[in-house]
Formats: C-alpha cells, structure tokens, sequence
C-alpha cells in the first residue's frame, strides 16, 4: 500500500485551525482525529519535546510511537518560560479555532495561556482540556496516568475480577484513547455550536469521568436492586468460551453459554440438543452453577472441528459470531485489512515507511485517510509564523538566536 498524501476530495474540517499543546496519547490521539478530519493542527512542543519521541522502536530520530499519534501535523517548538515566546503563542492562538491541552489543571494559567486569557482575545475560539480528574474538584491536583485512572475508576478491579482476583494493569491506555475519543466529539460539537451562535467556550473533559461513562458495565455495578435469576447481568462477555480448534487456532464466541436463547443455539451448534434435559443446564441459574462443565463441553466439541472457517460457518448457521485469536500484524495480513485500508505507510523521512492504522472513517464524499508526514520538533517555526505572524527572516533568526524558537531537525 502506498503512503496517503492530500487527496482532491474535500475534507469535512478544512479552514479549522487547530493551536495543540497536547502531549503522549490523550490529547495528541484527539488532535490526530482532528488532523485527519482536515483541520490544520499545530502542534506546540517545548524544547524537552513530546516524551513519546523517546520511545522505541525508532527510526531516523522519529518514534513510531509518535509518528501514529502525529502525522499530520505541523509542529513548532517554543521556550514556553521565555515571555516573548507566550506572547507569540498568544498571537497564534488569536488565529486559530480550537485550543487543546492537556496539562495538569493550572499550568496553562501560570503560563498566561489558559483559556480567560485566550477567550478574551479570541471570543470565538473553543478551547479544550484534557487533565485526570478535571479542572474542579477535590482530586484537581492529582497526578494522573492512564493506569491510575483504569484502577480509580473501577476498570482495572473488573477486569480483575474476571480473573479469579488476578489484579494487573491492561496494556493498553483506555483511560487515554477513549478520553482523546470524547474530547474529540465535544470539540465538534462545539464548532457546530458556534456555526450558530457565533461564541466559543471552554470544554473540560476529565478522563475519570470518561471511563465512567464508557464502561458499558457501570449500570451493573451501580445496581443495588433484586435480581432476575432468568437473566445474565449485563451480558459478562469476560465469561464468552474461548475455543482451540483441531488445527490449533484460537478462536472466541460473542455469547454466553447460559444465558436463555444462546444456550440453545450453542446445542444446536454443536449438535447436542440432548443437553436440554441435563439437569445441570436445566434453567440459566443451574447453568451459571455449572458453567465450567458447559464450557468444557463447548471446548471438547470445537477440538473436533477442523478449522476456523468451519467453526465459523457452523456457529453463524445458528446466530452466533466468532473471530480468530490475532495479532495486529496478522490482521494487518489480511484481504480485509488491505481492501479497507485500515493500515497505512507513512514516510519515515529517511527513504523509507512505517506501518500505522489509517483514520477509520470512510465517507462518502470526504476525504479523512492519514496525510502528511511526521515532523521533527521544530520543523515548522518558520513556515507557521511566517503564514500566521507574517515575521521577517529576519525577526525568525532574531527569535532562534534568543533562544525563544527552538527545533531539533536531523542533520544532513
């Protein structure tokens, strides 16, 4: 697949200008969506850079990990506790139409750049927050990191429970990329807002409050009434069989096996509709007491199919959904994946690519496939403060010279 550049269809944010002073996953994954939606998104760096540009695996001086969350974008970087830096940052934002950070609450104030400071400036602009626990509250001053939101929040201890009591961090950061999600959606709400009242705001998205609102099983654990013995609360997909089958691929089911109308499509599946009468599996409270001797069962059986497919072809006769046990690389692999486009290269800026999911959206008359190419810290300090400021050359060297714009570019 060869590298996405700037398509000729429009795309739906085009002529939105987007000032990001965001940094590692939460708000630079947001500002990715926003990039990719077609905003033209500036992202800010200090002179230490975005710590993600330190990871591994790298190449040519870029972290993969940076280049996903932020290709697309233009990149400056300023000495933020220089005053002439703050007031050029100021002067940016005064041209832009969407401000995001994710600081901890009050940083952006004692820079001078916090959202009284901008609005007055700039009355239309949206200005988005991103912190822990948000900008009000007992926890404000709280450090916060994904891990330590999944564990507050309640995340951590249900996946735990799941596993007999086996409490570990999940590897992957939810209270970030769903927060930079909603952060996201806000942000374009209020655009759409302002298209009709002409106003910008201040929007404050906590990722506390995020994994609260998108844990589909918070409902169950708020629930303090009587239950229905004929029911599976909350659906408890951690309980769904995960199956081998005889060429060794691992697959899983959506459906639990107790639960009234699966159970019986699971028989008929299987071709063992005699379970019916088992006096184990009599009724959704006998199975649930004997769910390990179902999924046994469950398991036995899919040994003696040959293959996924054919596991799949049987299952979905009977309204049940399967997938194959997979890695990123192995789905990257498939028809399915190169057909969508779902994984795109991308310049490494060295000759080469890198392999990074594209945007997920496919509209149907709006470009939003990933553009552009990674940028070293920097890069940009020209171009966007001769466009935007119209400085000189000369007021440019002038700013390097002090020290106030600073850029880390490779060297020939």
């Amino acid at each position: 697949m060869s590298e996405m550049s700037d398509m000729s269809a429009p795309r739906p944010l085009e002529g939105i200008r987007v000032l990001d002073f965001t940094r590692v996953l939460s708000g630079p994954h947001c500002t990715r969506m926003l990039a990719d939606l077609g905003a033209d998104v500036i992202k800010v760096e200090p002179p230490a850079g975005d710590t993600t540009r330190f990871t591994n695996p790298r190449v040519n001086s870029l972290s993969t990990y940076f280049i996903q969350q932020n290709t697309g974008k233009r990149n400056i970087s300023l000495d933020m506790t220089k005053p002439e830096a703050v007031e050029i940052l100021k002067k940016l934002a005064a041209k832009c139409d969407v401000v995001v950070e994710n600081f901890r609450p009050g940083v952006m104030q004692r820079m001078g750049l916090d959202y009284a400071t901008l609005g007055a400036a700039n009355p239309k602009l949206i200005y988005a927050s991103i912190s822990g626990y948000g900008a009000t509250g007992p926890w404000v001053e709280r450090r916060a990191y994904a891990p330590v939101i999944n564990a507050e929040t309640g995340m951590t201890k249900l996946q735990g429970d799941a596993r007999d009591g086996k409490y570990a961090n999940d590897p992957h950061s939810h209270g970030d990329v769903y927060t930079a999600l909603e952060a996201a959606a806000a942000i374009l709400a209020a655009l759409y807002q302002r298209e009709r009242n002409g106003a910008g705001q201040y929007i404050d998205i906590s990722m506390a409050e995020t994994m609260l609102y998108v844990n589909e099983h918070s409902h169950d654990q708020l629930w303090d009434g009587d239950d229905d013995p004929n029911w599976i609360r909350s659906f408890q997909p951690g309980d769904y069989p995960v199956l081998t089958v005889a060429d060794g691929t691992i697959v899983i089911v959506s459906g639990h096996p107790a639960e009234r109308g699966t159970f019986e499509f699971y028989l008929e599946a299987m071709q063992l509709q005699h379970l019916r009468d088992d006096p184990r599996f009599g009724d959704v409270a006998s199975r649930l007491a004997n769910l390990d001797a179902l999924q046994q069962i469950i398991c036995e059986w899919a040994l003696g199919v040959p293959d996924a497919d054919e596991l799949e072809k049987r299952l979905a006769e009977h309204q049940l959904a399967m997938g194959r046990l997979r890695s990123v690389d192995e789905v990257a692999a498939t028809d399915w994946a190169r057909e969508r486009e779902a994984i795109i290269e991308v310049s490494d800026r060295g000759g080469g690519t890198v392999r990074i999911p594209n945007s997920p959206w496919h509209f149907s008359g709006s470009e939003t496939a990933l553009r552009g190419v990674p940028k070293f810290r920097g890069e940009d300090n020209r171009e966007v403060l001769r466009e935007l400021l119209d400085l000189s050359d000369e007021q440019i060297a002038r700013l390097r010279n002090d020290g106030v714009l600073v850029e880390r570019l490779p060297k020939n």
